[in-house]
């Protein structure tokens, strides 16, 4: 089966030794990803708007390695406060509401920058129909 890594071209993808998305055959694993563009982090204090901004940016990780959102059978959402889970959870629903892939959300004590307030990956399996 051929791998095929992925990168977004992000400067600690070479530091760190990880790719953005990972595709094995019809398997792709998504990294955990982040509301950062352009090096910024966008939607301060905002977690539904950083939800929102971290699933397109799944999203478009996906289409390159030829899926889309519907194939996601997984997300793990990683969250610095876990009161904002209504929040964090709307957002989610607003992409995953029809597809209803497995998730889990965990509270943990921070991320790599404290201004993050959620970090998310996925998994997708591409169906037979597509591949």
């Amino acid at each position: 089966m051929n791998r095929i890594n992925i990168s977004s071209g992000a400067k600690w993808e070479n530091i760190v030794g990880y790719s953005r998305t990972v595709r094995v055959g019809d398997i792709i694993e998504v990294a955990g990803t982040t509301a950062v563009e352009n090096g910024n982090l966008v939607g301060l204090n905002d977690a539904y708007f950083q939800t929102k901004v971290i699933l397109q940016k799944i999203e478009k990780a996906l289409i390159e390695a030829g899926a889309s959102l519907k194939d996601v059978v997984r997300t793990r959402m990683f969250v610095t406060d876990i009161s904002q889970w209504e929040k964090i959870g709307k957002a989610h629903g607003e992409f995953f509401r029809v597809i209803k892939p497995v998730t889990t959300m965990v509270e943990v004590k921070s991320l790599i920058d404290p201004e993050m307030l959620v970090e998310i990956e996925a998994t997708a399996i591409i169906s037979m129909e597509q591949s």
